[in-house]
């Protein structure tokens, strides 16, 4: 696709400008697209202005002085909740009477599904069109009130003497006044007539009606400010926040209009966060329950820091359950009963919180850095300057990614020093602030919440409280001989609060600019991204240089997504949500056959990851943080949850293995990247060449960490499979190889009687289950009589039947209705009467009974129960209904029976000790003709009935009889009754082809011994079959080492093979821009859920090698994304 491909096609852009009038006036439908009476306009219209009259009139009572402010609101609030209690009864009464039968002629098949045929302005349909209605009773209680409330205060906030006290002049107050009401009667008519579809969407769908509270909500909002400045008294900062707000309550319909505003769920998430992180000094959580849990207890701790009379309780307790709260709840309970690491330096810190807070600096103010505490400060600004030393030094790149690291990979001194560095930096910070002489003061909020987040920080993100103390210090070392009276009354914990809320909101900034620039620059420099329009964007980017700034500011200081608007340089506020900007608890995907592969590897990849998390290899990976591993073919997603003390809860997604020209575009450039920090220049080269060429890009390399998973090697069997040579070979090695697997059988059926248990039925190599899913299930006695029909039915003519087998249906599977039913004698009604229960039932009729033709005399039986002339055979006999097949054919191929190969693997068998029988006896079981006549009747029996008695197959047969699709015969009936022999002809015909491939591949299997050495191996370590199997995935979920299958690839016309080995490889790992991850997914979501486009090759999809655009999307949370797998929550325990 070009790069002028349209952002939306002509049916969305026709939807699009019929919803966003809707959206900019709070729900009123003035665009439909069709043709509708004048009366459904004014009605809109009229019910928009409803509140603007309702508060005008007891505006103009107050202005005459017949009501007062109080009275006024009153009687708008009454009137509102009138209006709105009889609306929602009309839609009510609208919605019972729709429910009737309406005549055929009254409906237009042919019409739009939008469009309504009106006939009057109360009939039915017209009052559902204005006015839906609520889907739950509670909601249109609860709305109607708060409608009422809503109006009430909303004539209180705007009483032409309250704008008149604030602005002072009319000029100001008129239009103030008049612009209010208008936003005010958008909020109305979203709560109580039509909720319209809000551009700011958080969940994919509104089951409890929550998006008609959002411009409410906001409404409120503004007018809580106006009474809290009325009760309260006059203050200078409420007089200045009210006249702010009265200034912004006029935008407010177009920030909802530009999604800007979050909904009320969104909001209450992203409150709750903000709070636990920058106020209390918690973590993002990894679900909405946990952080609402973290939340109230972390709550409790600040509350109880306030009211904790004595300093030092409050150091104690305060260090106790910061500590607590860091570590991971979830599995609190199993550590502690695992080990006891997490719960040592405890005690030791309670001792030497303990002395430290009693000692010579709790009682004195320190001024700078003198006393106790300057030294403590003094060792911990070496901390910092040591462990982000060695932690910069564990990645490939430095600083930020602008140069390769030319000490990689030899890091392995400096990774323990980093961990013992920041194992030694809590102790520290807590010695500073113990000694710290605001910790007397804490009987106020400010300092209880300071310290609460403080002593709270020191374990949740060490690095992050580490840097933020040395700032603090170097401020007190910067203002000593000029203090700054202002900034040193405010205490340490309050100065702690205010450097982590700028050092989060700065980091945000630059990476938004970055991200921002990379879009700018990437629309012209990319040229498969350079759309006409192009020159133009950036040239209004320039000149608006500023209003992009100010976006960018108010991204970070509300820490929301910054939203490219269909990924082009057209910037908006995103509206702010949670830093895992999905509302659901992760672990959502879309499976498929490749999934399993994602399954196996993302345990190996999590415990691989620990140690580099740990030594920082990864950079501080806060939660929010998004990595991105490359593997062979494969690509992993990885989202940092949650943080704590020595652990990391992350999210692992798979994305696909289809090589799409998007994927693989993208795909090679991450390649590109990851290979100049492996492959870069030497050491001696100059610094320029050492620079990042792709440092614009979103993703940053950072180290590579051995995995053990499986690698997928795929050949062209062209050469093997058509070779006389080998296919000449292929029935001596099947018989070998299916008499081998019959002797195992028997042993293990023996071992197991004689333990009493009942043998395990025969499993498919390695992976432990049926080779052949679609094995018929046992025959009941009236399925058995039915398929007798076909069965007999079938041998009158088995040459010109050909590959047809009589179970395919040609008009596809049949509805059972209930039980099949067989006519008897007694059955016979009389002529002319019906059968009720034949209308309702399938009915068969009863097989023929023909007689029998005698055998001939070379056509014997091979008897159930062979004469054996050795006691001992009875031990590997047989199950007597496994009785080889009668007919010429099969003793004709007798010869064909591999005897010396079955008196090999029998001795194997007995000196190995498997088989129950003495070693003494190994001679007469050899010697027993009836033994071994019975193994190669029941061998040449199964070989015929796979079709495989020809010298040398065809490869088309191979294949279909590999895939368990033999060509149907008598013989493959016989052979599928019996499913465990069934089972073990498939699985020998598997391992066959498999001694063929290596014999091709590899070497030649020439001695017996070899050839059982090879048998065993494949039992014990492969799993040969086909990969759409069920097996197999078992296979790979139990991490079996080798797994083998044979394909057809019919665009090509080839056959192949395909092995999967479980082996250790190196996985590169990779940070990618937290805000570019988030921008994108910003506006996958307004332009999936808003501007419904579904377009598979819109232009936001398309390939981006800098932004990796197609990968972002599919890491997305369904339904907007499409991961194949995703897992849940892991918690990653790195000390």
């Amino acid at each position: 696709m070009g790069p002028d491909v349209p952002l939306l096609n002509e049916y969305k852009q026709e939807f699009f400008w019929k919803r966003f009038p809707q959206t900019l006036l709070g729900g009123p439908r003035f665009r439909l697209g069709y043709c509708a009476p004048p009366y459904v306009y004014l009605q809109q219209l009229l019910l928009l202005l409803t509140p603007w009259l309702l508060g005008g009139v007891a505006t103009l009572l107050f202005q005459l002085g017949v009501l007062g402010e109080a009275p006024a609101a009153a009687l708008s609030g009454a009137l509102m909740v009138g209006v709105a209690a009889a609306l929602q009864g009309l839609a009510q009464s609208a919605a019972q009477r729709s429910e009737r039968v309406r005549p055929l002629a009254n409906q237009n098949i042919l019409a739009d599904e939008e469009e309504v045929e009106f006939t009057h302005c109360v009939a039915p349909e017209t009052v559902h069109f204005i006015v839906p209605g609520k889907r739950f009773m509670g909601n249109a209680v609860l709305h109607t009130l708060l409608a009422g409330a809503l109006c009430g205060l909303a004539t209180w906030y705007l009483l032409p003497a309250r704008l008149g006290a604030l602005f002072g002049g009319v000029g100001t107050t008129a239009p103030l006044f008049a612009l209010s009401w208008v936003t005010v009667c958008i909020g109305e008519y979203a709560l109580v007539v039509n909720s319209p579809t809000e551009t700011a969407t958080f969940q994919p769908q509104d089951a409890y009606e929550i998006s008609a509270l959002t411009r409410p909500l906001f409404i409120l909002i503004f007018i809580s400010v106006d009474l809290a400045q009325r009760f309260l008294g006059p203050a200078a900062e409420l007089q200045l926040a009210c006249q702010v707000l009265h200034v912004l309550f006029v935008t407010l319909p177009v920030l909802w209009a530009l999604g800007t505003l979050p909904p009320p769920d969104a909001l209450l998430l992203w409150a709750l966060e903000e709070i636990l992180v920058l106020g209390l000094g918690g973590s993002p959580m990894a679900t909405n329950l946990r952080l609402v849990l973290m939340f109230l207890f972390t709550l409790t701790v600040a509350v109880g820091t306030y009211f904790i009379p004595s300093s030092l309780g409050v150091v104690v307790f305060s260090v106790a359950a910061g500590y607590l709260l860091s570590l991971d709840v979830a599995y609190i309970g199993a550590v502690s009963r695992s080990s006891r690491f997490r719960w040592w330096p405890l005690p030791l810190l309670l001792v030497a919180n303990l002395s430290l807070a009693s000692g010579p600096g709790a009682d004195g103010a320190v001024v700078g850095l003198r006393g106790a505490q300057g030294q403590v400060g003094y060792v911990l600004i070496g901390l910092l300057v040591v462990t982000w030393s060695l932690t910069e030094l564990q990645g490939m790149c430095l600083l930020g990614g602008v140069l390769r690291n030319p000490l990689y990979p030899r890091r392995v001194e400096s990774a323990q020093a980093a961990v013992c560095a920041f194992a030694a930096s809590p102790f520290a910070m807590v010695a500073f602030l113990s000694l710290d002489p605001s910790v007397s003061e804490l009987h106020t909020v400010s300092l209880a919440v300071g310290f609460t987040r403080a002593f709270r920080l020191v374990w949740q993100r060490t690095d992050a409280a580490l840097l933020q103390m040395v700032l603090v210090l170097l401020v007190r070392l910067a203002s000593t001989g000029t203090p700054v009276a202002g900034w040193h009354r405010l205490g340490t914990g309050v100065q702690l609060l205010l450097v982590g809320f700028a050092l989060d909101r700065g980091g945000q900034f630059l990476a938004k600019l970055r991200f921002a620039l990379t879009v700018l620059v990437t629309s012209w420099t990319e040229t498969k991204q350079r759309r006409r329009s192009a020159a133009a964007l950036l040239a209004l980017n320039a000149a608006l240089c500023p209003f992009l700034l100010a976006v960018l500011l108010t991204c970070a200081l509300l820490s929301a997504p910054l939203l490219p608007l269909f990924t082009l340089p057209v910037f908006l506020v995103g509206f702010p949500r949670p830093l895992r900007s999905w509302p659901g608890t992760p672990g959502c995907a879309c499976p498929c056959a490749d999934s399993v592969y994602y399954q196996q590897l993302s345990g190996r990849l999590a415990a691989a990851l620990r140690s580099a998390l740990a030594c920082g290899a990864l950079g501080p990976a806060p939660p929010g943080s998004h990595l991105l591993c490359r593997i062979q073919d494969r690509m992993v997603w990885l989202t940092v949850l949650e943080r704590g003390f020595g652990f990391w809860t992350l999210n692992i997604k798979g994305l696909e293995l289809q090589e799409t020209s998007c994927h693989t575009l993208e795909a090679r450039r991450v390649d590109e990247v990851f290979d100049w920090a492996l492959s870069g220049p030497a050491p001696s080269d100059p610094l320029w060449r050492r620079l990042n060429p792709h440092w614009g890009n979103t993703l940053t390399p950072r180290c590579v960490v051995p995995v053990t998973l499986y690698s997928d090697a795929r050949n062209v069997l062209t050469g093997i499979i058509d070779s006389h040579e080998h296919l000449g070979q292929f029935r001596g090695n099947f018989l070998k190889v299916l008499l081998w697997l019959l002797l195992r059988r028997s042993a293990h059926a023996h071992q197991h009687k004689a333990k009493g248990q009942r043998p395990p039925p025969a499993s498919g190599g390695a992976s432990g289950h049926s080779l052949h899913p679609s094995a018929p299930p046992p025959y009941s006695s009236t399925s058995s009589s039915f398929s007798s029909v076909g069965h007999q039915g079938r041998s009158c003519s088995l040459a010109s039947l050909g590959d047809w087998s009589d179970e395919d249906d040609l008009f596809g599977p049949r509805c059972v209705q209930g039980p099949v039913r067989v006519l008897g004698v007694g059955d016979v009604s009389l002529p002319g009467s019906v059968d009720v229960l034949s209308l309702y039932e399938t009915t068969t009729l009863p097989p023929l009974h023909r007689p029998r033709p005698e055998p001939d005399a070379d056509e014997g039986r091979s008897p159930a129960h062979p004469r054996f002339s050795c006691p001992h055979s009875e031990t590997l006999a047989l199950p007597a209904d496994w009785s080889s097949l009668p007919g010429p054919r099969l003793q004709q191929l007798r010869p064909c029976v591999p005897t010396d190969w079955f008196c090999f693997a029998l001795a194997q068998l007995v000196e190995g000790g498997a088989s129950g029988v003495e070693r003494e006896a190994l001679a007469g079981l050899q010697r027993d003709q009836g033994l071994v006549e019975l193994y190669g009747g029941v061998a040449l029996s199964c070989l015929l009935a796979l079709g495989m008695e020809v010298e040398v197959p065809s490869p088309s047969l191979v294949y279909r009889v590999y895939g368990g699709h033999a060509h149907w015969s008598e013989a493959l009936d016989w052979l599928k009754a019996k499913r465990e022999l069934y089972q073990l002809a498939l699985k020998a015909f598997r391992y066959s082809f498999k001694i063929l491939f290596d014999q091709a591949v590899l070497e030649s299997v020439e001695t017996p011994a070899e050839l059982s050495a090879t048998l065993e191996e494949y039992e014990t370590s492969w799993y040969i079959g086909m990969a759409t199997e069920h097996g197999w995935q078992e296979s790979v979920r139990r991490e079996t080492p080798f797994l083998f299958s044979l394909g057809h690839d019919i665009a090509m016309g080839v056959y192949t093979g395909r092995v999967l080995s479980l082996q250790e490889q190196l996985v590169c790992v990779g940070t990618l821009n937290g805000e570019a991850v988030r921008g994108q997914w910003a506006n996958l979501s307004w332009e999936l859920l808003y501007a419904t486009n579904d377009d598979e090759e819109r232009y936001s999809i398309q390939a981006h090698p800098v932004l990796l655009r197609n990968l972002t999307v599919q890491a997305a949370e369904p339904p907007l994304g499409y991961p194949i797998y995703s897992s849940r929550p892991l918690s990653l325990r790195c000390l």
